[in-house]
């Protein structure tokens, strides 16, 4: 049961994260397309993470209250409209509706991981919530590649139709063979909770509160980077839709011959505590050399990618394991997504702040959130010694 549902998992993440990854290489040239400042394009990234703030945590205490699996075919579902309505926004603030509808739709990736929570065994988890994150990376292999060439070929109604067509076809794939997993159902859950609520119930455990922590400054930083980096490669260094896609699908690679074969090895080289310090760190030093690789010479970029995209992979799997792993058996779904809020939070703050500081110089967005992530580094080191030492 374990392995099927963990392969079944796995196709459907791959799925949903390949449509996601779709949009990424043409989503901020298009908003300029139609009219967006460098800051509005900010505030387009983050109109996605303020839904999934707002309703991640919702997302997961409904499936700890009626499964897992209900909420996932109801993600999908709003997933496909939000993407035909992309295939006909063709002014701005149609365009910040289907990033609205998205962020809403998104409970995927916490349901993903009280899926995991249900089925693997703890010491199993970090490398099981590290296939999730080679679904992930897959996604982000053929995704921006891909959205770039229909682009070029068919527009960005094409673009969005194939979206919907993916999960379309990922509604079918779930519905036929992603069975529930969730033994024991939780009457404790509010259906509408406020978020913050949440977040400030949960830090009363110290653990879980500086795993919350390390988790919204790096993604803080990190999504500075993400919305802002098309622009940058565009506009800096010439690269058209199509060659950013590419060099999405170059992270995605990473993604996955990191989180899909080797996350395990360094967990039981390293231990998590140890991999929280290392992928800080890493990011870090991807952020800060972005800006500054010379125009002729882009294989430098790639090697700062490289940085930034290890540090990604040893962080993301990690931190979700350690939250489980102090999660009450009750409340798996609801840690998992408060912490999905957490990030999200993050990344309504991240985009904003990003596109707005990207206005002012292309270099600052990334000086910026390297400078950031160095604090969670430092907090990293603090967690290390103070609640995992041996």
């Amino acid at each position: 049961m374990k392995n099927k549902a963990l392969a079944v998992l796995f196709l459907t993440i791959f799925l949903d994260l390949m449509g996601f990854g779709l949009i990424i290489p043409i989503l901020p040239i298009y908003a300029k397309d139609l009219g967006a400042t460098d800051a509005m394009v900010g505030l387009l990234g983050a109109s996605f993470s303020i839904m999934q703030f707002l309703f991640a945590s919702f997302w997961g205490g409904l499936s700890d209250r009626y499964g897992r699996r209900p909420v996932m075919l109801t993600s999908i579902l709003i997933m496909m409209v939000a993407y035909i309505l992309f295939a006909n926004a063709t002014v701005l603030w149609l365009l910040f509706v289907t990033r609205l509808m998205k962020g809403f739709g998104a409970a995927n990736l916490s349901v993903a991981q009280a899926y995991i929570s249900d089925v693997v065994p703890q010491e199993n988890r970090t490398k099981a919530f590290g296939i999730i994150g080679a679904a992930f990376g897959l996604g982000f292999i053929f995704g921006p590649s891909l959205g770039g060439i229909l682009n070029e070929y068919f527009g960005v109604a094409g673009v969005g139709y194939f979206a919907a067509s993916l999960s379309g076809l990922n509604f079918i794939l779930a519905w036929f063979f992603l069975g529930e997993t969730l033994k024991e159902k939780s009457t404790q859950s509010q259906l509408f909770p406020n978020p913050f609520k949440d977040i400030i119930r949960f830090k009363s455990t110290p653990e879980v509160s500086a795993l919350f922590t390390i988790n919204f400054v790096y993604i803080l930083g990190f999504s500075m980077m993400q919305i802002t980096s098309t622009l940058l490669w565009a506009e800096h260094f010439g690269l058209s839709e199509m060659h950013i896609g590419y060099t999405f699908a170059y992270i995605g690679l990473l993604a996955v011959i990191i989180q899909g074969g080797l996350i395990g090895r360094f967990n039981t080289w390293f231990g998590e505590r140890n991999l929280l310090v290392f992928g800080t760190i890493l990011v870090s030093l991807g952020l800060f050399g972005m800006p500054f690789v010379p125009t002729d010479l882009f294989g430098l970029e790639l090697f700062c990618l490289t940085l930034l995209s290890l540090g990604n992979a040893l962080l993301t799997p990690t931190v979700s394991s350690l939250l489980s792993s102090f999660a009450p058996k009750d409340a798996q779904g609801k840690i998992l997504g408060t912490n999905q809020s957490v990030g999200s939070l993050a990344r309504v703050l991240g985009p904003a702040i990003g596109g707005a500081a990207y206005g002012f110089h292309y270099s600052y967005p990334y000086l910026l959130a390297g400078s950031i992530t160095l604090i969670v580094s430092v907090l990293a080191i603090r967690l290390r010694k103070k609640h995992f030492s041996q």
